[in-house]
């Protein structure tokens, strides 16, 4: 079994909170492989994870820069990302996408994103919150019906932690949203097909001991088991 993960440069490569997760999912250490930016995919993986990070280069998306958006780019890491979506999105490999992860999924389906949630959407709702405590949880979500979300969260309405400034701005092909927040902005996708994705625009990976963050991530790990099963893959 390998997985991928995607990191920021500044991310520690050996344990960081997704590594934490997935190993609370059941994988073994040694089946997570961790991509730093600028590092090549070297697929095909079982399941791939989109972590966390800096902001999206808005000219994958059709815009400029926006000068008041204040953007943190990395090209390496947009390299990373959406080779490792472009090889393993057509062989349907479950596909997990947190926060930035969400926005490179979004972008890669022909999606847009708001560059500045602050300047472009004033809301009420802080979804960029100051502070060293990952765990706080600053807003709810709605969950949408029906959803493979809905049934990993078994609830209408959960409390999550939000550090994010860019939102989704148009939806890509073949996503549909999987929870909003109260100010209306997407907070998750998920594929509508057959194949296993989902992305969310909070931090799961931080709140280990949340009941909905934790079957996230075992959902996850079961797609990817259940996607070796039936291709005759082994450990």
């Amino acid at each position: 079994m390998r997985i991928a993960l995607t990191v920021d440069r500044d991310a520690d490569q050996e344990q960081n909170d997704y590594i934490s997760s997935l190993l609370r999912a059941g994988f073994r250490r040694e089946e997570i492989h961790v991509l730093a930016p600028g590092a090549a995919p070297n697929g095909p993986f079982d399941g791939v994870v989109l972590g966390g990070g800096c902001d999206v280069e808005p000219s994958l998306y059709g815009e400029k820069p926006r000068a008041d958006a204040e953007l943190e780019l990395d090209p390496e890491r947009d390299a990373t990302d959406f080779a490792l979506f472009a090889d393993a999105w057509p062989r349907g490999t479950p596909i997990l996408g947190v926060c930035r992860g969400l926005q490179v999924i979004n972008v890669a389906l022909g999606g847009t994103l708001v560059q500045d949630i602050p300047s472009e959407r004033p809301s009420p709702v802080v979804h960029q919150t100051p502070g060293e405590d990952k765990t706080s949880l600053d807003h709810a979500v709605s969950i949408t019906p029906g959803t493979r979300l809905s049934e990993i969260a078994r609830t209408a309405e959960v409390e999550v932690n939000s550090r994010h400034h860019q939102a989704i701005g148009r939806t890509g092909r073949g996503l549909r949203v999987g929870a909003t927040s109260p100010d209306g902005l997407v907070e998750a996708v998920e594929t509508v097909g057959p194949s296993w994705m989902i992305a969310v625009q909070w931090h799961p990976e931080n709140l280990g001991a949340d009941p909905v963050s934790s079957r996230l991530f075992s959902e996850f790990a079961r797609a990817v088991k259940q996607r070796a099963e039936d291709s005759g893959i082994s450990d």
